[in-house]
């Protein structure tokens, strides 16, 4: 192989892009554009969400708990009613997503030490949402009750006796519990799959639309100077890329990062190699760009995005598609991420993930190498 055609072939590739601005656009733009996307659009944590509140008992006792709702970060108390109807209307228009009705007993059970049932009515059409508005309505009705219990205790001179078990929790490496350290962290494969796969796909169907494939063919280049060739540009843009990517997940977002920069980038360069080369094999079976960017969008950017971990636990999915999800090389990368970022695990301790992706990244460089040929098909 002669380094000097290589990278003859290299330039040209960077002649290309340059020439090409769609192409400039996805390098320079997309990487930022999908972390500050996902940063700020994608977002599992629900607070001030809006509630409506019918207090049909009016007294101290009850003014207290609703004071709990509007000093809580997680609601916003949109409105006090007086009716049922308006509690529906608010629910139908979607002006509350969950309404709280103090009964009108409520003050009158608590001073004679008896129970009562405060009731939410929840808007379930987004069933996440529900799940978090009524958890986070129990944890304010929980509180105000152990205070409730505790002066009602003291009044009457009883002394409160704590519960024989009880949970001390502590969060590890995502103690804010944010969802932005979770996806963020994973927006890094998304990146590389466009990067990679998708520009890649375009790099020899396009020498085949515009007819000057047979120009390639006829110089004394080989196939595999071609291809790597070809393949050097993206791999610096999409290391570039990353390290851009990583930088505003770091400083913009304040992902936590506790891992090794230098693990992070050998596990990208080996996903990098992943997608490359799945990318040049696309593109060499398509033989049109619109075809081989469909395909890759298809194999690449959509199993990354909803089968690698990304977003939606793996655990939780059907256990046909836990079994698919081992041929993905992005759930093992995603993994990496997330334990680089979050956990700081060092790199003797990722090689259940890194074995996998290094064995794709063999047998993927080796299959677009073995694809193509210097002649006419």
């Amino acid at each position: 192989m002669n380094w000097m055609r290589m990278l003859v072939m290299a330039k040209k590739e960077v002649m290309q892009i340059l020439r090409d601005s769609r192409s400039l656009m996805i390098v320079i733009v997309m990487p930022a554009i999908l972390v500050l996307l996902f940063g700020y659009g994608v977002n599992l944590d629900q607070k001030r969400i809006p509630v409506y509140v019918w207090n049909q008992d009016g007294s101290q006792q009850s003014l207290d708990l609703v004071w709990r709702f509007k000093a809580s970060e997680y609601f916003r108390v949109a409105a006090e009613v007086d009716n049922e109807k308006a509690l529906a209307r608010a629910l139908d228009n979607g002006d509350a997503r969950i309404a709280i009705v103090i009964p009108w007993n409520f003050d009158h059970r608590l001073q004679t030490g008896g129970r009562v049932a405060v009731q939410a009515l929840v808007d379930a059409t987004d069933d996440n949402t529900a799940n978090l508005a009524m958890g986070y309505a129990q944890a304010v009705v929980q509180s105000y009750s152990a205070n409730v219990q505790v002066a009602w205790m003291n009044q009457r001179g009883l002394a409160m006796q704590a519960a024989p078990v009880s949970v001390d929790t502590r969060t590890w490496y995502n103690e804010d519990l944010e969802s932005s350290a979770f996806i963020i962290p994973g927006v890094l494969a998304l990146v590389m799959s466009v990067i990679g796969a998708f520009l890649t796909s375009l790099t020899i169907a396009r020498e085949w639309e515009r007819g000057t494939m047979e120009q390639l063919i006829s110089t004394p280049v080989s196939a595999l100077e071609i291809m790597f060739g070809k393949l050097i540009p993206y791999f610096v843009l999409g290391m570039g890329d990353t390290v851009v990517a990583a930088l505003i997940a770091i400083y913009w977002f304040h992902v936590p990062f506790r891992g090794s920069f230098g693990t992070l980038l050998a596990s990208s360069a080996m996903f990098l190699v992943v997608v490359l080369s799945l990318g040049f094999f696309i593109s060499v079976i398509a033989k049109s760009q619109f075809a081989a960017s469909q395909i890759a969008l298809l194999v690449t950017f959509l199993p990354a995005f909803l089968l690698s971990g990304f977003l939606f636990a793996i655990e939780q999915m059907p256990k046909p598609l836990q079994v698919m999800t081992h041929i993905l090389p992005a759930r093992y990368y995603v993994s990496v991420l997330k334990k680089i970022f979050l956990k700081g695990t060092p790199a003797l301790m990722l090689y259940a993930d890194l074995i996998p992706l290094a064995v794709f990244s063999v047998v993927l460089a080796l299959l677009a190498t073995r694809s193509f040929h210097k002649r006419l098909m």
